[in-house]
């Protein structure tokens, strides 16, 4: 197992990094959901591109008092400023037929290029109402500007969720002693 594209850039020299803390991103969130009343929208549903939208839009459905909350699976980025031709959507797949007629706001980490929030978008616009889009940052070179965006960069963004290598690949190998497991995973 790698590390997805190597979300923080720690191998790369030369690279202009973000780093966004735990606690910036809590403050961030909330002033994207007060962007998003402040505009006068109410969505109905929040739907997070996965993997990178998904905490974004869990902390927005809270902040915006709205309950119903989705996702869609897309696969873009290979590696550091690599990415498939294009934007690819895979399983388990969104029910859009059940957005039909409702207000949805689509959520990610950044339009980078913006092809996978347009392709989304495009999607989504079959049946729901009205897509607005929320990202916590945009690139200079989208093609797709969002609605609602807390930041422009045109640096490689290391999210705090991202920031290390998944906990599998840092126990590979590694023996815990029984008394440093949590009780839980005792039983």
């Amino acid at each position: 197992m790698g590390f997805d594209a190597d979300d923080a850039a720690s191998n790369v020299t030369g690279i202009e990094r973000e780093v966004l803390g735990w606690d910036v991103f809590a403050d961030a969130s909330r002033q994207l959901s007060s962007m998003v009343l402040a505009s006068g929208f109410r969505p109905d549903v929040v739907i997070a591109i996965a993997r990178g939208g998904l905490l974004l839009a869990g902390a927005m459905s809270y902040a915006l008092g709205t309950k119903n909350c989705g996702s869609i699976n897309v696969q873009f980025y290979t590696g550091v400023d690599e990415r498939l031709p294009e934007p690819v959507l895979s399983g388990p797949m969104l029910d859009a037929p059940s957005l039909t007629g409702l207000r949805v706001l689509l959520v990610d980490d950044v339009s980078d290029s913006g092809h996978t929030l347009a392709m989304v978008v495009a999607l989504l616009r079959e049946t729901a109402c009205e897509v607005r889009t929320a990202t916590l940052y945009t690139k200079p070179r989208t093609v797709l500007v969002p609605d609602f965006t807390w930041c422009e960069t045109d640096a490689w963004i290391v999210f705090p969720w991202a920031s290390l290598p998944p906990v599998a690949e840092s126990l590979a190998g590694a023996t815990l002693p029984a008394d440093t497991l949590p009780a839980a995973s005792l039983l």
